[in-house]
């Protein structure tokens, strides 16, 4: 189990690691790279929710993300093509989520925490890829080589899904209004992520400490759910973090604490996910990931966001978290 979840943790953050770095030194050489941006961000997050389905029935967890992280790889050679780079990228992109993600939920069982070790490296690659693509110094070559090695790896750390391969998916009158739920507060929290603004967040290493405390925020949230309970950890999370926006932006140190306790929200999402969706799991993670589109979007078209709003969704997102772990616990 180990081995698994640390060979899908340290290539989702070479899989983002590398889409950032391609984005940032390939892509905008002509310009347009906000175009090109938009139409990777659609591959790599709106088309995992058909991927979903078609993991489910497959159930090939370990060979579709390796293929994904290959094909990230290929996307290096079509970089005199950046439309069609963007799209390759953005597709292995989506293929190593919706496998290693479907990987880690196998080795999850009912535990979250796999689940938020799992997310939180991503942010931190396509913070280090950004500037090494725009710096012009770190070689190509050696990014696609370690996406080769980590493919390899990928592959030899498959787990049997819990209760075998099944694929059918399950009515969703019962779920359905939960489960709508969860993805809302996937699209709020990718919206206050991507859109928020404090004053202090160009200064100094202080963007580094944010990237680093959501990252910490998603591993944090998913063991402190199994340990103090999932609905606990929701209600402490984002009624503290909501708090701190209102009280206290201007002030780094509590900024930074606001960001770091409203990501530990996202493992509790998924894990509910898939408990409302047992025998559909690759839809239930693909819709959320859909989610985490739509909330890209205002900021793609020059949205930002106020603390005192990312604080009122904060509290928007309790209201709609709760009823969907509430569902997902059980009595």
């Amino acid at each position: 189990m180990r081995r698994t979840l640390a060979a899908c943790c340290a290539a989702h953050f070479l899989v983002d690691f590398a889409c950032a770095f391609l984005a940032f030194r390939f892509l905008g050489r002509g310009g347009g790279l906000a175009a090109l941006l938009l139409v990777y961000n659609f591959c790599a997050f709106a088309v995992q929710m058909p991927l979903g389905p078609l993991a489910d029935r497959w159930d090939r967890d370990s060979a579709l993300a390796a293929a994904g992280t290959l094909t990230v790889a290929l996307a290096y050679g079509l970089t005199p093509l950046p439309w069609l780079a963007a799209v390759l990228a953005g597709l292995g992109n989506a293929a190593f989520h919706v496998g290693a993600g479907l990987e880690t939920l196998s080795i999850s069982r009912d535990r979250a925490g796999p689940l938020g070790l799992f997310v939180s490296p991503g942010a931190v690659g396509l913070f280090f890829g950004t500037p090494l693509g725009k710096g012009g110094s770190f070689p190509a070559w050696g990014v696609a080589g370690l996406l080769t090695l980590a493919a390899v790896f990928l592959m030899l750390t498959k787990q049997p899904r819990p209760g075998g391969g099944e694929a059918a998916l399950p009515p969703l009158g019962t779920v359905a209004l939960p489960l709508l739920g969860l993805l809302a507060v996937v699209v709020l929290r990718s919206w206050v992520g991507m859109g928020l603004t404090f004053p202090w967040k160009g200064e100094g290493y202080w963007a580094a400490v944010l990237v680093l405390a959501l990252a910490a925020g998603k591993a944090a949230g998913g063991y402190l759910a199994d340990r103090f309970g999932f609905r606990r950890t929701a209600i402490l999370s984002l009624a503290l973090s909501a708090a701190l926006l209102l009280l206290a932006p201007e002030h780094p140190l509590l900024g930074t604490a606001a960001i770091f306790l409203f990501n530990m929200t996202m493992p509790l999402t998924l894990w509910a996910s898939a408990r409302l969706l047992p025998s559909a799991r690759g839809f239930a993670f693909g819709l959320l990931t859909f989610g985490l589109f739509l909330g890209f979007l205002p900021a793609a078209f020059g949205g930002t966001m106020s603390a005192f709003m990312a604080a009122v969704w904060a509290l928007a997102s309790l209201a709609l978290l709760l009823p969907g772990l509430g569902r997902a616990v059980g009595p």
